[in-house]
C-alpha cells in the first residue's frame, strides 16, 4: 500500500470515530450549551493546550456572528461578569488552569460551559452546564475508544460540536456570508 493511501485510510478512521462520538452527544445538553450562550451578554472562552486551540477556532467563527466573545489569557480580555458565560474545555475535567478559571468565574455567579469526557469530575461538579463528548481522555492509550494520539478525537470533537452550534445560530440570525465577512481579520 502507498503512503497516499495509508494517509487517506486514516483520514477515514478519524471520520469515522468523530461520527461515532458525536452521535452519542446529547441533544438535550447541545440546546441547553446554545441557549446558555445567547443568553449570555459576553462569551468567554478558556482552554489549555490543543482543546484551547480548538476553543480559540471556536471563539472567532462566534465572533463573526457578531457575538461579544472573548479568549482568557488575552491582553485585551476584561473581567468576567455575572451575566457572561465561560466556556472550557478539559478531557479529563482535572486541568488545573481551567478548573482555577471556572472557580473565579464561579465566584461572580458567571455561568460556566464545561466541555469535558465525562460527567464524574471536578470541572463538571463546578458547571452549569456540560456537554459531554464521550471521547477517550488524552491518558487511555487503550484504543478501546480511539486508535487516535492522547485526546485528539476530544478536541476534534469539541470544535465540531463549537461549530454545529455556531452553523445553528447564523442560521437563525438570517445573516449571510457576505454579512458576516465584514468581521473577518483583514491585517492578516
Amino acid at each position: 500500500m502507498s503512503q497516499k493511501q495509508n494517509i487517506l485510510n486514516k483520514i477515514q478512521d478519524i471520520l469515522i470515530e468523530n461520527r461515532q462520538v458525536l452521535l452519542n452527544v446529547s441533544e438535550v445538553e447541545l440546546n441547553l450549551a446554545k441557549n446558555a450562550m445567547v443568553s449570555a451578554n459576553r462569551i468567554f472562552f478558556m482552554g489549555t493546550g490543543r482543546s484551547g486551540l480548538a476553543l480559540k477556532m471556536a471563539a472567532m467563527r462566534f465572533m463573526h456572528l457578531g457575538l461579544n466573545v472573548f479568549v482568557v489569557g488575552e491582553i485585551v480580555t476584561p473581567a468576567i461578569l455575572e451575566n457572561d458565560i465561560l466556556i472550557v474545555a478539559s478531557g479529563s475535567g482535572t486541568t488545573s488552569t481551567v478548573l482555577i478559571a471556572a472557580e473565579k468565574a464561579k465566584k461572580v455567579n458567571t455561568k460556566i460551559l464545561a466541555i469535558t469526557t465525562n460527567k464524574d469530575n471536578p470541572l463538571a461538579e463546578i458547571a452549569n452546564h456540560i456537554i459531554q463528548i464521550p471521547a477517550a481522555q488524552k491518558t487511555d492509550f487503550s484504543e478501546n475508544i480511539s486508535q487516535q494520539y492522547a485526546g485528539s478525537l476530544f478536541e476534534q470533537s469539541t470544535l465540531f460540536v463549537l461549530d454545529a452550534i455556531f452553523s445553528v445560530l447564523w442560521e437563525n440570525s438570517g445573516k449571510t456570508k457576505e454579512e458576516l465577512w465584514p468581521k473577518h481579520a483583514n491585517l492578516e
